[in-house]
């Protein structure tokens, strides 16, 4: 009987640590399924523009959206008439003290930045 209850034992934390990863692997698909979601969206009927935004999928699921000109050749030739963006998107969930993440990046193309855009990109005043 005393080896019965060890192998029992035994068996259910496999089954808990089971569950748990199933869980886990429920939430990152969730939460890829909203990032892909909010980024086949993102500035298709407005003109993408650098910065950073936040917000919230439902009451589990945050978001927050990097956008950047990326430039990997050393910057846009003069009278370009489009620009590659680098949008970065954080997907978060659980307690906000100690929250899980999610990771994605994609490229976008749109128009090219605008001298005004370029400052307020950058930080100047």
């Amino acid at each position: 009987m005393l080896l019965l209850a060890i192998v029992f034992t035994a068996l259910m934390q496999v089954a808990g640590g089971a569950i748990r990863l199933t869980q886990n692997a429920a939430a990152h698909s969730e939460a890829a399924m909203w990032a892909r979601s909010l980024l086949d969206g993102a500035y298709v009927g407005e003109p993408i523009r650098p910065g950073s935004s936040a917000g919230q999928f439902n009451a589990k699921y945050r978001w927050r959206l990097n956008v950047t000109p990326w430039d990997q050749a050393g910057g846009v030739p003069p009278g370009a008439s489009l620009q590659l963006y680098q949008l970065d998107l954080d997907v978060l969930w659980g307690p906000p003290g100690h929250p899980r993440s999610a990771h994605f990046r994609t490229l976008r193309l749109g128009g090219p930045l605008r001298p005004d855009a370029v400052s307020a990109a950058q930080g100047a005043p």
